[in-house]
């Protein structure tokens, strides 16, 4: 049974969401702020988090921050605020997903089972990527780089063997965003562009300047070892 964290400051919220979930099937922890959040996530070892932004004392952006300096957990983001910004600012600290309050159950459900699929999943053992001196195991599910093992959220990962799986392709924002998170994704552009920012970070040898992933201006991106 997957464990779910849900970190929000309204008590009816984490109530009706934790109500809601454990009749899916999972089992719910939750906290009503980022620093309950840590000690919760230390102790109960969530599959996933449900985090609220805008909570007191430690909000949403703060916990991801601190929170991703030990774990690669996956986060989806519930927040109120419709501001792409805002979603901008979640994934560049390394969130999954977000779902924008109010929201409805089933697809808040939809979207934990996705991200959990993406995190979990377990493809056939020849399923190994090798280009240059990146290796991605899909079967044990790690990454390393020049033989350093590099921590990669689960959509990062993703979108590493999407690239990898097809080096010389331009794949563009769409083709990303549906391999994903399939064609009901309330997507932005800038999402993709969030997580390749990110993924260059942890891979590349020069980030700003792009050895692996290069960038097809007004199309998307490719793999490809110069």
């Amino acid at each position: 049974m997957k464990t779910i964290l849900v970190v929000d400051d309204k008590s009816n919220v984490r109530t009706l969401v934790r109500e809601y979930l454990t009749e899916a099937g999972f089992r719910v922890v939750t906290a009503e702020n980022g620093q309950n959040a840590f000690y919760a996530a230390r102790q109960e070892k969530p599959d996933l988090i449900l985090l609220d932004i805008m909570m007191p004392e430690m909000d949403g952006f703060e916990f991801i921050r601190a929170y991703r300096k030990e774990s690669d957990t996956p986060v989806i983001l519930l927040t109120a605020k419709t501001e792409e910004s805002d979603k901008v600012v979640g994934l560049e600290l390394g969130a999954d997903d977000y779902v924008t309050k109010p929201f409805g159950m089933r697809e808040l459900v939809a979207r934990i089972r996705s991200v959990l699929r993406r995190a979990g999943q377990i493809p056939h053992p020849s399923n190994r990527l090798q280009v240059g001196g990146i290796i991605l195991d899909r079967e044990t599910h790690t990454v390393t780089v020049s033989g350093q093992p590099v921590h990669l959220t689960p959509s990062e990962f993703d979108l590493l063997a999407l690239l990898m799986n097809a080096p010389g392709r331009v794949l563009s924002r769409l083709d990303f965003l549906e391999d994903l998170q399939g064609t009901s994704f309330e997507g932005i552009a800038r999402t993709i562009d969030v997580h390749i920012r990110n993924l260059r970070t942890k891979i590349e040898p020069d980030p700003a300047h792009p050895h692996y992933i290069e960038t097809v201006f007004g199309i998307g991106y490719r793999f490809i070892e110069k």
